[in-house]
């Protein structure tokens, strides 16, 4: 595989990351979402009503990173924050109308980047690479960091 000397899993794996960030924020630049706000966006359209610590969590993003993306989307309108009834203390996320009705093509965008990526791979490759992935990201290593 090449010159073993510059090939790593970290460099492969952020030269993808770079060329997903230019993707998505290429295609959402239209609604005016950049690449730091897009995978929070995702993470809601699929369970809503989360709180900023709890999407900290999911994405494994510290707390400010978490509060600059949430206040970009709220000034454009694709969410509003609600004190938690159980901790006041605690913002509870919620999507707008505005963020529902792009929710088809939010995800059809990331369709066409999946497609963009693996469209080279068979179908075995494709399954061992997320199967791969997933045990990589889902390490208890990557999480203390």
């Amino acid at each position: 595989m090449g010159n073993k000397e510059y090939d790593s899993i970290g460099k492969f794996v952020s030269q993808i990351y770079r060329s997903g960030n230019s993707f998505f924020s290429k295609a959402y630049a239209k609604y005016n979402i950049g690449a730091g706000q897009y995978q929070f966006l995702r993470v809601l359209y699929k369970k809503e009503r989360l709180t900023q610590e709890d999407l900290s969590n999911i994405l494994n993003i510290d707390k400010a990173t978490t509060a600059r993306a949430l206040k970009k989307l709220e000034e454009e309108g694709y969410i509003y924050r609600n004190k938690s009834s159980v901790d006041k203390r605690a913002n509870i996320i919620v999507l707008t109308e505005k963020a529902l009705s792009i929710k088809e093509d939010f995800f059809e965008v990331h369709r066409q980047w999946e497609e963009k990526i693996t469209s080279i791979l068979t179908e075995d490759e494709r399954e061992l690479t997320l199967t791969l992935l997933k045990k990589i990201a889902s390490s208890e290593t990557l999480r203390r960091n």
